[in-house]
């Protein structure tokens, strides 16, 4: 409670003298309030703090995912490892459990006692992107317990049982969305950070995640492409658009900045990799780019996004590391920091960032790119075969995220003839569906959700579904030598938050093996063949 309480006591100051004793008069409990406060105090502490979580663990999954790298050698994240005795990629269990916790209930419950049905809609939804992102990260979590107050120990469920509470909680909450009774206005477009407020916006960002929530088990027997493209239709909705989901940071101070700015410093430690890179430059054979540059004479054609998205080393030229390896595995001068510094141990506010990551840029959430990618490989599977259906929704895909990359390039006239270029070059767009394969709708739903799908976990986990496979996922490669305690195995989990989990409740972790100092290595259900 005590983030909620710091926020109600601030928004008291504001008032007379009485007024604010009076406020402060309905509290008896030293640690949070007794009563509960309006629905609109909850919302956006809510939503940050989710957010940051999922920032600050996806800087670790974007080292198992090869998104970037450390600059050092032989980095344990690089190698798929998992520090003993830490919580350093723990933060957003952290989030769903303490900071959104007993806030979220309260919030829903202020907002159904109060008749703002909307407040109790998006609550639900935030839930469900709680749990989503936290099963997908670590496995098997604590649910059906989760906020007993009579309980000091809890077990965990089943990662298909978390599946089937999402879908409840995303349905229950679109059905809260859809309710003309209760309070009009909430004041919803004062305390939503994501959308402001807006119902229909939050229904359509509903429907996606219910599509992930179903497209996330194509492994299994009774995965239904079918139920997956009727959610992404009602995610499109009838203007067949999706609105993307930024979440807006100030960036004044490190209390308020972008998680991944250069105020908060950090990402110092790491560089795009090669994989990204090579993505990018037109070297991965998959997206092998054939058409001439339009600007450099005898270049063949870079990807546009690559000036909008990458870091340049010293001289200019684009490169990336290989994980484990250091700097030296650049093959040269070593791309800069994402804040396009030399360094960052040096911090350096006012730098100019490169793509999203300066200190008051939006993070995304989710976005009609990542879907549209979602879209075209639920239109493969449901044919068995490229359809001109896939091959739409991948072009879609592709040109979503160019018109979000687009505001990060320097000299957007040259971005725009690239791309126009780009878009027509048959080794990346195929003339006719035979030309579409399961690897270019995956390498390019990669460049889309670089740099934020680490946190939302959609990167790691189609890696995961797809077991790190390069026929799928062309050019990546695991490292050589993985962490000594993987038995040779990469990560397919994060292990739980070690000050709660490990310290407090080991009993409980015992019955599903988390004692084990391989757990992390684990394959989670979602990505198993099976029912």
């Amino acid at each position: 409670m005590r983030k909620i309480l710091y926020a109600t006591l601030i928004a008291a100051s504001v008032f007379t003298t009485s007024g604010c004793e009076n406020w402060l008069d309905v509290n008896t409990n030293p640690n949070g309030p007794d009563q509960l406060l309006p629905s609109e105090l909850y919302l956006p502490q809510i939503q940050s703090e989710l957010v940051i979580g999922m920032q600050w663990d996806g800087r670790y999954a974007g080292q198992y995912t090869q998104g970037w790298t450390s600059t050092g050698v032989d980095n344990t994240f690089d190698l798929h490892g998992h520090p003993a005795s830490s919580d350093s990629y723990s933060q957003l269990w952290r989030a769903v459990y303490f900071s959104m916790g007993y806030n979220l209930s309260d919030m829903i419950a202020s907002a159904e006692k109060d008749g703002k049905y909307d407040f109790v809609g998006v609550g639900h939804i935030m839930r469900a992107l709680g749990w989503q992102v936290l099963t997908d990260y670590h496995g098997e979590i604590i649910v059906s317990q989760a906020f007993d107050p009579a309980k000091r120990t809890f077990d965990y469920d089943s990662q298909e049982f978390v599946y089937g509470e999402i879908k409840r909680l995303l349905e229950e909450g679109i059905k809260n969305l859809e309710r003309t009774d209760g309070v009009q206005p909430s004041g919803l477009s004062k305390g939503d950070l994501i959308y402001a407020g807006d119902k229909e916006k939050w229904k359509k960002f509903a429907y996606g995640l219910l599509a992930i929530n179903a497209h996330r088990l194509s492994n299994k027997s009774s995965y239904d492409p079918n139920v997956v493209l009727n959610y992404l239709s009602k995610a499109f909705g009838p203007d067949n658009t999706f609105p993307d989901a930024l979440i807006t940071f100030a960036g004044t101070t490190t209390a308020d900045a972008n998680w991944y700015g250069p105020l908060r410093n950090n990402l110092g430690t790491l560089r795009q990799s090669k994989f990204i890179l090579n993505l990018l430059n037109g070297s991965n054979p998959a997206l092998d780019t054939t058409v001439p540059d339009p600007v450099i004479t005898g270049e063949t054609l870079n990807d546009p996004r690559i000036t909008a998205m990458m870091a340049p080393a010293t001289d200019a030229a684009y490169r990336g590391l290989e994980p484990g390896k250091g700097t030296t595995s650049a093959g040269g001068a070593a791309p800069k920091t994402f804040w396009n510094t030399t360094s960052g141990n040096t911090v350096v506010p006012g730098s100019l960032p490169v793509y999203h990551f300066g200190n008051d840029m939006k993070h995304p959430v989710l976005t009609e790119a990542l879907l549209r990618f979602v879209q075209a490989e639920a239109e493969l599977k449901k044919a068995g075969t490229p359809t001109q259906a896939a091959l739409d929704a991948y072009k879609k895909g592709i040109e979503s995220h160019m018109t979000y990359a687009r505001q990060f390039a320097a000299d957007k006239t040259v971005f725009d003839q690239r791309k126009a270029l780009y878009l027509t070059d048959p080794a990346v767009v195929p003339a006719a569906p035979a030309g579409l394969t399961l690897s270019k709708i995956l390498l390019q739903k990669y460049i889309a959700t670089w740099g934020w799908g680490f946190g939302f976990l959609e990167t790691w986990s189609d890696l995961r579904k797809y077991h790190y496979s390069s026929s799928v996922y062309t050019g990546f490669m695991l490292p050589a030598t993985l962490d000594i305690v993987n038995n040779g195995n990469p990560a397919y989990r994060a292990r739980p938050r070690y000050n709660s989990e490990y310290m407090w409740n080991r009993a409980a972790l015992d019955k599903i093996g988390g004692n084990d100092p391989a757990y992390h290595t684990f394959e989670t259900w979602f990505s198993k063949p099976g029912q």
